[in-house]
């Protein structure tokens, strides 16, 4: 019922918010009459902020048109590489005239890129993109918004989570002979998940693992975000922040964590932050600073856009991550896509280099959670390990920003390039997406 509410109330604003955009303009147009009164500038920034929060954010574009290479400009096509039900692989190919550019391009490492699946859309990873394509060919995983998958696909469960990457990787390596995976944030669980696995089955592995600032270990000082999973029992969040799509949608009755209490969720974590990021909007308008009011409305843009997570991973993430800490416990069994159980055994891992990045303010994923890595990666060689605590950075800051195009790209960089000349991996034949219903149901303990 709540969110049903909530896209009656949405429904309700679109008109409003349609007119106070309308009458910011008016207020904000010399030619206008009512542009010409004493506080013109002042409606038209109180009608415009009144517009952004009344607004509805769909999902942003990347707009990542070109790239510069060695003082050259080179085009940047976005194309879907591999379209699965709740993710489509997609890739930036970077195309140029110039000889010389295009002989460099030809030989540069292939970086998968795994978004996080955890409420915000994986434009969230443009900078991240930007940044490497200058000496990567790339690739991201682009999650779907849950709401817009009809039923019929099926539910959407972790197990599925580290199959797509597994996926991902063999589908990289039958082109490329292998690849170098990096995870930021929540994905740095599956995506270790997804190696072990392969290791464990003697499939050929990504020539290096980077993760940053993600919850490996959730225990090591827990944050606000750690606490709240946990502290509140599984059947708390299965009976109040799971509800089901509303027949407006393709995803009509699909059971959804929404994306609506994920972004209140992020909000209510520093609400006096956003208020005064909300009242500098509205003097930088009055101001005439149009730059800084661009850099808001970019910021917001992207902050304000959500998506519905499929109830199923959610849960199960809440379950294994943040209350079982299955993976540090050697617990975590995922079900294989012939229906058996595999534990997740992340010291089978030998070849595949590593690199762990952590901020030192960030207050999403706490310090030492992602370096926990090294320690169940015990079989990797230690001149095959890498560390990074970016000083003053927080949770974005390693990933988009000053701090990661300075401080932070350069040693990925630098780490993938160490280690590019690996072993190649043999074509991979396609596997399903899918899990069993039985064999889910044999580890739940219980029938869907």
């Amino acid at each position: 019922m709540l969110y049903q509410l909530y896209e009656t109330q949405r429904s309700l604003m679109e008109p409003f918010a349609d007119f106070a955009q309308a009458a910011s303009k008016l207020y904000s147009n010399p030619l206008s009459p009512f542009g010409q009164t004493p506080y013109a500038q002042r409606m038209s920034a109180a009608y415009d902020l009144l517009y952004r929060l009344g607004k509805d954010y769909e999902k942003p574009e990347f707009g990542i048109t070109s790239v510069d290479i060695d003082g050259k400009e080179v085009a940047i096509h976005e194309r879907v590489e591999v379209d699965k039900p709740f993710c489509e692989l997609r890739r930036f190919k970077r195309f140029s005239d110039d000889p010389a550019i295009l002989g460099k391009l030809k030989g540069q490492p292939v970086v998968l890129l795994v978004a996080p699946l955890s409420g915000h859309y994986a434009t969230l990873l443009r900078d991240t993109v930007r940044t490497m394509l200058r000496d990567h060919k790339v690739y991201i995983t682009d999650w779907k918004n849950a709401r817009m998958v009809p039923t019929d696909e099926g539910e959407f469960h972790l197990d599925d989570y580290v199959h797509y990457v597994e996926d991902f990787i063999r589908h990289l390596q039958g082109i490329y002979g292998n690849c170098h995976v990096i995870s930021v944030c929540q994905p740095t669980v599956p995506v270790l998940a997804a190696v072990s696995l392969m290791a464990s089955r003697g499939e050929p592995t990504p020539l290096t693992m980077t993760m940053m600032g993600g919850p490996i270990d959730a225990r090591r000082s827990p944050t606000a975000v750690n606490n709240l999973a946990m502290n509140k029992s599984f059947a708390w969040f299965e009976a109040n922040v799971i509800y089901r799509v509303p027949p407006n949608f393709p995803g009509d009755g699909r059971r959804v964590y929404p994306g609506f209490l994920q972004h209140a969720g992020f909000v209510a974590m520093n609400p006096d932050r956003h208020l005064l990021s909300h009242y500098d909007y509205f003097k930088h308008l009055i101001a005439g600073d149009d730059a800084s009011a661009e850099a808001h409305r970019q910021f917001y843009d992207e902050y304000n856009a959500v998506l519905d997570m499929d109830a199923d991973y959610y849960l199960e993430t809440i379950r294994i991550v943040f209350q079982e800490f299955a993976l540090v416990n050697g617990t975590w069994d995922v079900i294989s896509e012939t229906g058996e159980l595999e534990r997740v055994r992340p010291e089978d891992i030998t070849t595949t280099a590593h690199f762990t990045i952590e901020g030192e303010l960030d207050d999403i994923s706490g310090s030492g959670q992602t370096a926990a890595a090294h320690e169940l990666c015990v079989n990797v060689p230690k001149s095959r390990q890498k560390h990074l605590e970016v000083e003053g950075a927080g949770h974005y800051g390693i990933f988009s920003g000053r701090r990661w195009r300075e401080i932070v790209y350069p040693q990925v960089r630098d780490f993938i390039r160490q280690f590019n000349d690996g072993p190649r991996a043999a074509p991979a034949a396609a596997s399903r997406s899918t899990l069993p219903k039985a064999a889910r149901a044999r580890r739940n303990g219980r029938s869907k």
